[in-house]
């Protein structure tokens, strides 16, 4: 009778071998591209699902804000060519920022049933949630070009500036989103304060309000508020029809680029241990 061996090949796990984790959640995040479309179709397909108008209350809610904010505002702003045009230029940019930041916490929590049960990359979450904001913000440009028509403003060649406006506040919206989803999975109640900090952080943005009206001691504390950059790189090619100054393109660059690889880090080097905390 013949003895049939076997020979077991047996790996073996060197963590001192696995190369930067930053790294590694970016590779994961290429090789998952597949599972971050459909979070991002699972968002939007559920969001509107339910909804009569559907998908376009992305155009909508905006706009809804813009005719509140412009009955409100503009007998005391009556100087400010546009008005409705101004202000919806700002919500725009702010409306991004502010709701990829906030969902991404929502979806760390969210998945934190599938961290228990597959392997993904836990950035996973965060860029499908920048993903969404960056669909409707994409959407948002159709009701923004045509206030702009109806106001009475010309749309000009620098609106073609906008892809590079976008992907800074991509950039940026991301670290900062990730930095809040690293920080929410220990400690829960700073979704909540966020929201605080959100209405706070609004108005001390010149989205409603034009920046001539500050006194000008005053202008520093707006250069050194992020969104104020980003809020400007967006709105001065649409309602001014200007490329922005190396004085705010600059400056919204290196934050764009320090936000996101700092949060990028940050989240990678605790990933590992979501999974316990979730």
């Amino acid at each position: 009778m013949d003895t049939i061996r076997t020979d077991r090949i047996l790996s073996e796990y060197d963590s001192s071998l696995r190369g930067p984790v930053a790294l590694e959640e970016l590779n994961g995040i290429w090789k998952y591209r597949d599972l971050i479309y459909q979070l991002i179709r699972r968002d939007i397909v559920s969001r509107y699902k339910r909804s009569a108008l559907g998908i376009a209350w992305t155009m909508l809610n905006p706009l809804g804000m813009m005719i509140v904010l412009s009955v409100v505002f503009s007998q005391v702003f009556h100087s400010l060519p546009g008005y409705p045009a101004y202000i919806l230029s700002g919500l725009v940019s702010w409306n991004f920022f502010a709701q990829t930041t906030n969902t991404a916490m929502g979806q760390m929590i969210w998945g934190s049933s599938l961290l228990h049960r597959i392997y993904m990359p836990r950035t996973s979450f965060v860029v499908s949630a920048v993903g969404t904001g960056l669909v409707n913000l994409t959407l948002s440009l159709v009701p923004l070009i045509l206030i702009t028509l109806l106001v009475g403003l010309p749309i000009h060649w620098t609106i073609l500036f906008l892809p590079i406006s976008i992907i800074l506040m991509v950039a940026f919206s991301l670290g900062v989103a990730l930095l809040l989803s690293a920080w929410a999975i220990y400690f829960p109640d700073v979704s909540e304060m966020y929201q605080v900090g959100l209405i706070a952080w609004m108005y001390l943005t010149p989205v409603i309000y034009p920046l001539n009206i500050i006194p000008e001691r005053f202008l520093f504390l707006f250069h050194l508020n992020p969104m104020f950059y980003m809020v400007q790189i967006f709105r001065l090619p649409v309602y001014e029809g200007v490329l922005p100054s190396w004085h705010l393109w600059l400056p919204a660059v290196l934050i764009s680029v320090v936000t996101l690889s700092l949060g990028w880090i940050i989240f990678s080097s605790r990933a590992d241990d979501f999974t316990y905390r979730t």
